[in-house]
């Protein structure tokens, strides 16, 4: 999956990310594994409800280097 993140149409962050599931617009969500659980429990919780399938990276860096930006990356949301 983090491969395929260099190429699809994606948002980066977690208030970007809680838009695109509420609008129905995330076909799935990665979270990083080291991220705070405060920060995702809310997004996976989201996911649960909204019926999107949650993947996990091995780390914030990896996730944001996945996703082509300079920094660590708590999630990211691949778009329909």
């Amino acid at each position: 999956m983090l491969s395929e993140l260099q190429t699809a149409q994606k948002v980066v962050g977690v208030k970007q990310s809680r838009k695109a599931i509420r609008d129905g617009a995330a076909k799935c969500v990665v979270v990083a594994k080291d991220a705070e659980a405060r920060v995702i429990r809310p997004i996976r919780a989201l996911c649960e409800e909204l019926g999107v399938p949650v993947e996990e990276a091995d780390s914030m860096a990896e996730l944001g280097k996945a996703a082509q930006i300079d920094i660590g990356a708590a999630v990211v949301a691949v778009l329909k």
